[in-house]
This record gives C-alpha cells, structure tokens and sequence, in this order.
C-alpha cells in the first residue's frame, strides 16, 4: 500500500487547515484571510496587491497539482483539500489593500468568498460537478472572480 505524499498534503490541506474537523473550507479560507493580514501589516498597498496576485497564481498550480497527488488516496473533490479555498479568497482580498477599511473589506472578501463558495452560483455549481484536480481550484477561482467584483462595487460605494 502507497503511502500519501507529504508535500502535497501539506500544500492541498491548507499547511493543516483541511484536517479540522468542523468546516475545513472555511479553516482554509480564514487562515489565508490571516496571512493575507499579516502581509498587510509589513507591505506596501502596490507590494501586497502584486503579492497576493503572486499567491493565486503560484497556489492555483500547487494546488491542481497537489489535488492531482491527493485524489487516488483521499478520492474526488476531498473536503480536507482547502487550498482552493485559499485561493479564492485571496482573490478578492486583492481589492482590499490600501483602503481606509482594509479589516472589514477583509471580513466582507472572506463572507463574500465563502456564500459565493457554498451557495455556487453563476457557473460555479457546474464547475464543482466537473471532474478533476484543476476543476477542484476553478470553482473557487471564479467564486473569488465574483467576490472581488462585488468588493469592487462595496468600495466605490464607501
């Protein structure tokens, strides 16, 4: 019997965030939502946007490729992958650096990502039925599309 590969469980599982019991996507979700905080509080507003632009497309690859890895162990679509949580909400959290209200566009991208992630609207529903790892990241990919468009709307709006 195989053994499953640890990078790609620390990279699909969040770095853990996927092996907590109670809503592992939203565990992946929130703990990028922290270090994408934590970036803000040491970046400049134009340094933490082309940073976390960085991040979504560097973790998009890891993660279809670490899904890949972990599909013929943990099987289709597995709930402690939450690297696609991750990266789609750090979509949306682009909108919100530099802005007099980074904390609560922080919150507001996270509520967003997650209620776009769990209701799948607009598409994302036929994503998710899609089989295969860079089908696991696209659905959260175009939920983080649509999270950052309405961001987009909230700011102009304050």
């Amino acid at each position: 019997m195989k053994k499953v590969p640890l990078i790609p469980v620390i990279i699909g599982s969040g770095f853990g965030a996927g092996f907590w019991p109670w809503g592992p996507g939203t565990a992946g979700a929130v703990l990028a939502t922290l270090i994408w905080l934590g970036l803000n509080l040491v970046c400049t507003p134009l340094t933490l946007t082309v940073i976390t632009f960085i991040l979504v497309l560097v973790f998009t690859a890891l993660g279809t490729w670490a899904t890949a890895r972990l599909e013929p162990f943990w099987g289709e679509d597995p709930k402690r992958v939450v690297v696609d949580e991750m990266v789609g909400v750090w979509i949306p959290l682009m909108a919100a650096a530099g802005t007099a209200h980074t904390g609560w566009l922080a919150l507001a991208a996270l509520l967003l990502f997650r209620f776009f992630d769990i209701v799948k609207p607009l598409g994302i529903r036929a994503l998710d039925r899609r089989q295969g790892a860079i089908w696991v990241m696209l659905d959260d990919v175009l939920a983080g599309a649509y999270s950052l468009v309405v961001m987009l709307i909230l700011i102009q709006l304050l």
